[in-house]
């Protein structure tokens, strides 16, 4: 690696929209997260909203003219959605096709059946590890917290031991491995190798998840013991069906995109040559978009139609999909409006030359700045985008295995300790039924324990790619 630190990287913003210096620049930063924060957490002002506002505000305390902050918003916007909308829209189509059929419960139910005592957190962490790829992380707790209650009630084990490797395998997917929403905004405004970045996310994320899965649930087990709370076992998606998808065609269904994704990456380092057959093949069907339409093609025959679905089903069940979407869509997009806003008004500029003086790794800068963030919004989303809109000129002239790493840990910052602004905290909080105390010994703490691994993880492969 040729070293990626601050004082290496040039800065190559586009011409600002204001003439504001370096002080102004940062007060103007520090006022609009600010608005963010407060319309988020005192106000519950969805964070679509919020984000607007707040890119408004931080172009105003910049004194850039209202209609070039607006211009740069509504073109951060679009150019977000535009690279990432569809993903996520096929992301839930698959995650939907997944549930509905009975897929997810037939992974679950097959790892469990060869899963026995000591082997069963590691089982767990693995089946949300898989399950995760796919999901969102609200939808993968609900698919999965039947099932954790389920085995810790039946099997008399810890309800820690079992929930907190799967509550890790579903952040660490949802932080750092695409397409989850946060780690494809951040390789969309970093111009990072898509490819790259998955293969590199899931050598961090193996690690990662080890450590504050099955491991960590050993400690979290004695900090708080308790049982599995009867009332909130609710009902599993393919409870009642006549027909589940086989396992095997399942976990191929849902590894497709990640294999074509990875293949991609693996062709284009080793051959390295555009002219070359097989690179025109895979770079095709790696790219994100033919790799989750794949998917989703593949998924409408080897998960609705092995569940028994008719063509009306299969339509009924991608529709329902999307309507979901909408908010994290919209949020997303107003992300990158945020980021665009930054961008235009020379914050990335600016944070370059403050940071000279520092000399702090550009992916220890990183990684703060989105822990500062997700401390002050509750939402890794949101942290992701915001820290992804800061540092993006420190990727300009980058390597692509250093662009990758700088997603990576802006990823792994976005998890940082989640507490009482996370929406994420009250689900697990609830269906749980653990109280606030022990929510923060547990979930909160594991959530920093994977962030805090995961930045370990990308400085040591920082040191050896």
């Amino acid at each position: 690696m040729t070293g990626l630190s601050v004082e290496t990287l040039a800065a190559a913003a586009p011409e600002p929209i204001t003439s504001a210096g370096n002080a102004q620049l940062g007060i103007a930063v520090l006022l609009g997260i600010a608005v963010i924060v407060l319309l988020i957490t005192r106000l519950k002002m969805h964070a679509f909203l919020a984000l607007t506002v707040g890119s408004l505000a931080l172009g105003s305390f910049a004194g850039a003219p209202l209609n070039k902050t607006i211009a740069s918003f509504t073109a951060g916007l679009g150019a977000t959605v535009a690279g990432v909308g569809v993903l996520i829209a096929l992301g839930a189509i698959l995650g939907k096709l997944l549930a509905d059929s009975g897929g997810a419960d037939e992974i679950v139910d097959t790892i469990l059946a060869r899963a026995k005592g000591r082997s069963m957190p590691w089982a767990m962490v693995l089946i949300a590890s898989v399950i995760g790829l796919p999901l969102f992380f609200e939808v993968g707790i609900v698919l999965l917290i039947p099932v954790v209650l389920l085995v810790a009630k039946r099997g008399n084990h810890s309800l820690m031991r079992i929930g907190v490797p799967a509550l890790a395998g579903l952040s660490v997917m949802h932080g750092l491995i695409p397409p989850h929403p946060g780690p494809l905004v951040a390789v969309d405004a970093l111009h990072a190798n898509l490819g790259v970045t998955l293969a590199l996310g899931v050598l961090v994320a193996v690690p990662t998840v080890i450590i504050a899965g099955p491991l960590f649930s050993r400690y979290a087990a004695r900090w708080v013991d308790i049982p599995a709370p009867e009332h909130m076992v609710p009902a599993r998606p393919s409870e009642g069906a006549a027909h589940r998808p086989r396992f095997g065609a399942t976990v191929c269904t849902v590894l497709l995109p990640v294999v074509l994704m990875l293949v991609k990456a693996l062709v284009d380092i080793v051959v390295n040559d555009p002219a070359n057959a097989l690179q025109k093949v895979t770079d095709v069907a790696g790219s994100p978009l033919i790799a989750l339409l794949s998917a989703v093609l593949v998924g409408m025959l080897t998960l609705s139609r092995a569940a028994g679905f008719t063509r009306e089903r299969i339509s009924s069940t991608v529709e329902k999909s999307l309507a979901p979407i909408a908010g994290i869509l919209l949020i997303v997009g107003a992300g990158g409006g945020f980021k665009q806003t930054l961008i235009d008004a020379g914050v990335g500029r600016m944070i370059l030359d403050v940071s000279k003086s520092w000399s702090i790794p550009a992916l220890l800068l990183a990684w703060l700045i989105a822990v500062a963030i997700r401390l002050a919004t509750g939402s890794a989303t949101v942290a992701t985008i915001s820290a992804a809109g800061l540092v993006a000129p420190l990727a300009a002239g980058t390597s692509t295995t250093e662009t990758a790493l700088l997603v990576l840990a802006i990823g792994s910052g976005s998890l940082f300790f989640s507490h009482v602004n996370d929406a994420g905290f009250w689900l697990v909080k609830e269906y749980f039924g653990m109280s606030v105390g022990q929510t923060l010994k547990t979930w909160s703490v594991m959530e920093t324990v994977i962030s805090v691994v995961g930045l370990g993880s990308v400085l040591l492969l920082s040191l050896v790619l």
